[in-house]
């Protein structure tokens, strides 16, 4: 067994800081990075693909809503075209800033509500998915498991990687339990290891009323910005290994 860790990086914007992408890095086996919609600005872009491919961590857009206010968790309203555009916009931008470094970029992964909608609506999971192949038709598209998102990438033929979260609470139809709600975002270390594992090893994952739902995961997320990401993100990756399972970018064949 194998499975991809993932987080959210580059989500600074100006003076502004979020999280610890350097200490994440250390842990983690891929990287969603801003690209200034949600979070991010140019400078943090650059130093963020730097950072990463530092650390051997492949490298992926993560294109938002245009919602710096709203951190692009706000449900947004959008013709398809007008996402199709902003989603090639923002990835078009990470690519010249990653090839400037020397990088090439693994994957695109939407942030936040656009990632929620997606998930959900026809319509935007495929002006996402036309979006990424037609800048690269070798990057993959990441989204929920049985999600439009996916559903999307694998009609346009892109290879597609269903991503689970280790500090995310589950609903009982398998999408996440809205963050206005109560214990939506797990940020002790023991619960999220025994959720990581469970869900790569057993395939499941209980939810927030106590069912458990099957689940498919190639690549698991912790975000950046919740507290203590870091240590989470260490904790889950050692969790991970000792449970014999081995940790590898969705891309890496030599492991």
């Amino acid at each position: 067994m194998r499975v991809d860790l993932n987080a959210d990086i580059g989500e600074s914007f100006g003076v502004y800081r979020m999280g610890n992408d350097e200490m994440l890095m250390r842990s983690i086996t891929s990287g969603s990075v801003a690209c200034g919609f949600h979070a991010g600005d140019p400078s943090v872009m650059r130093q963020t693909v730097r950072l990463a491919a530092r650390a051997g961590v492949a490298v992926g857009a993560h294109p938002s809503f245009p919602d710096l206010v709203g951190f692009g968790r706000r449900d947004l309203q959008a013709e398809p075209q007008e996402i199709f555009d902003f989603v090639l916009y923002q990835i078009g931008a990470l690519s010249g800033v990653a090839r400037a470094e020397g990088v090439r970029l693994q994957h695109v992964k939407p942030h936040g509500a656009l990632y929620s909608m997606s998930a959900r609506r026809k319509d935007i999971a495929e002006a996402i998915a036309r979006a990424v192949a037609s800048f690269d038709d070798t990057l993959l598209l990441v989204g929920l498991p049985e999600s439009e998102l996916i559903a999307a990438g694998s009609r346009l033929g892109l290879r597609v990687a269903r991503e689970a979260f280790a500090d995310r609470s589950y609903e009982p139809d398998g999408t996440l339990t809205p963050r206005h709600l109560a214990d939506s975002v797990l940020s002790e270390p023991g619960r999220a290891v025994e959720r990581s594992v469970r869900m790569i090893r057993d395939r499941k994952v209980v939810a927030r009323d106590g069912s458990s739902i099957p689940i498919q995961a190639d690549t698991i997320c912790v975000h950046g910005d919740t507290p203590d990401a870091a240590g989470l993100a260490a904790a889950v990756r050692l969790g991970l290994e000792r449970a014999g399972i081995t940790v590898a970018s969705l891309t890496r064949s030599d492991q």
